[in-house]
């Protein structure tokens, strides 16, 4: 398939800007993709499609505060500092996004804080807009990311067009995230409250759960109109054998397994071994970019949100729910005032 048909119109007051008062309370879109039959419900219906013993797989990582600026020596000029990952806790290194990048070089040296109490130099250009920071703390590592985070904020995406504020700090993260790693909040799982679980809990849904630490690429568009030929940043996962047996369990009883989220459908689908389904644990990075014609072999429903156009996180969801079903919700979603994004509403993909 070509990049162009994953284009469609979406009115810049579609996206959210904020989440739903309360994380349960978002509206939900149905699809039947057998049938592309479209239902308009509330993220509170979801337990009525499920049965006891389903299983619902979620993404337990964690965002932090991955947005941070900082002023440069001499000429104090203010820089946007994005954390990817730390490259190594025992010398403080950092690979980081900069920007305005042309504005930093090797060997600058960047003060953060109002009172500039950490500082970093910089030691590498990776790419044109990435740098390796070595942070200048001596000290406890423990202490100096704590420092460090309380510097930082919320990273929304930009297109979320309003400073970020305190509030974001919870609400940009789920209930469960555990393991931190994420620059991206896997967003479907926002939806959940503990109320909520509860209620799953109740229902006798069972659970499981995959790390998936969603990168900036959750964000970018794919580059070539040849979709074959897209690539895509690598991102790490863990995926262990309790949730293979979780998964393996409810497929031998004829239950459900539901994906939660495209990071989950990449997980799940990284993980499969032959052409039978069988899953094993992995422990490492993928690249998998998913598109259609794909034929999946884990979930049989997944959640998601409405996703920007040209995101491998749209190309995903028509590759699971069928390419002229899932554009044609999307259509719909947009004239019936569906919020998009990752603090918008929730999409139901069931066969």
């Amino acid at each position: 398939m070509k990049l162009s048909q994953f284009k469609y119109n979406l009115p810049k007051d579609s996206i959210a800007l904020y989440p739903a008062p309360h994380r349960d309370e978002s509206r939900m879109l149905v699809l039947h993709s057998k049938t592309g039959k479209i239902e308009h419900k509330h993220f509170i219906d979801l337990l009525k499609y499920f049965d006891e013993h389903d299983l619902f797989v979620f993404n337990d990582s964690k965002v932090f505060p991955a947005r941070l600026y900082a002023n440069k020596e001499k000429t104090g000029a203010r820089i946007e500092v994005f954390l990817l990952r730390e490259l190594n806790p025992d010398f403080y290194l950092w690979d980081v996004i900069v920007d305005p990048a042309r504005k930093i070089r090797i060997g600058n040296k960047l003060f953060f804080g109002e009172d500039e109490m950490i500082v970093a130099e910089v030691i590498d250009n990776t790419t044109n807009r990435g740098r390796t920071l070595r942070f200048l703390y001596e000290g406890d590592h423990d202490e100096f990311k704590k420092n460090l985070y309380a510097l930082g904020e919320a990273p929304l995406p930009r297109y979320i067009a309003r400073d970020t504020e305190e509030e974001d700090l919870e609400r940009y993260q789920t209930i469960f995230a555990k393991n931190e790693g994420a620059v991206t909040v896997p967003a479907t799982g926002l939806h959940f409250s503990r109320q909520f679980m509860k209620r799953m809990e109740i229902h006798g849904i069972d659970t499981a759960f995959v790390t998936f630490h969603c990168g900036l690429g959750q964000f970018q568009s794919a580059d070539v109109e040849d979709l074959s030929k897209n690539k895509t940043d690598s991102e790490e996962m863990y995926l262990d054998e309790s949730c293979c047996a979780a998964v393996a369990k409810a497929k031998a009883g004829g239950h459900k397994v539901v994906a939660i989220g495209t990071s989950v459908q990449r997980a799940l689908e990284t993980a499969v071994v032959g052409t039978q389904g069988v899953m094993k644990p992995y422990e490492g990075w993928t690249n998998k970019f998913i598109y259609p014609p794909y034929d999946f072999s884990v979930a049989d429903a997944m959640l998601c949100n409405f996703y920007l156009p040209v995101t491998s996180q749209i190309m995903l969801a028509t590759a699971y729910g069928g390419y002229e079903n899932v554009m044609k919700a999307y259509e719909v979603a947009v004239k019936k005032g569906y919020k998009f994004g990752p603090y918008g509403d929730a999409m139901l993909i069931i066969p």
